[in-house]
């Protein structure tokens, strides 16, 4: 069911005093999960878990050089799960052209189908 006229100059209101009053919220840097790091974050699991193997394999003979190596192998193995799941930060925080000139970027995925498709039109019409 759409919006009457009223509810929709409310939305759009109460759009612009989000965008004018919580900028810094609407223009959070992204994070995402980095595939190089989930690699190799993963490999330092496997080998970790390798360690920690070998570690209490030969902990039975040596004893204190086995509980050393199996102890060193769980840390490893935290901190591949911890170097895989960290999020990226986004390293472009030099303005863009764009942003020096003042024309509007284009919104990011989450944007209505109309917002993406008048970028893809602002977009296609700037180099003319």
């Amino acid at each position: 069911m759409p919006l009457s006229e009223q509810e929709q100059r409310l939305l759009d209101e109460m759009e612009r005093h989000l965008m004018s009053n919580d900028a810094d919220v609407v223009t959070a840097p992204s994070r995402a999960l980095s595939y190089r790091n989930i690699v190799l974050g993963s490999i330092l699991v496997l080998a970790g878990l390798g360690a920690l193997i070998v570690g209490v394999s030969i902990g039975f003979n040596t004893g204190f050089l086995g509980i050393a190596v199996g102890v060193v192998g769980f840390l490893v193995m935290v901190a591949g799960v911890i170097f895989a799941v960290t999020p990226t930060r986004n390293s472009s925080r030099v303005p863009s052209a764009r942003a020096a000139t003042g024309t509007r970027a284009p919104r990011a995925s989450g944007g209505s189908f109309m917002d993406r498709m008048n970028d893809r039109w602002d977009r296609r019409n700037e180099g003319r």
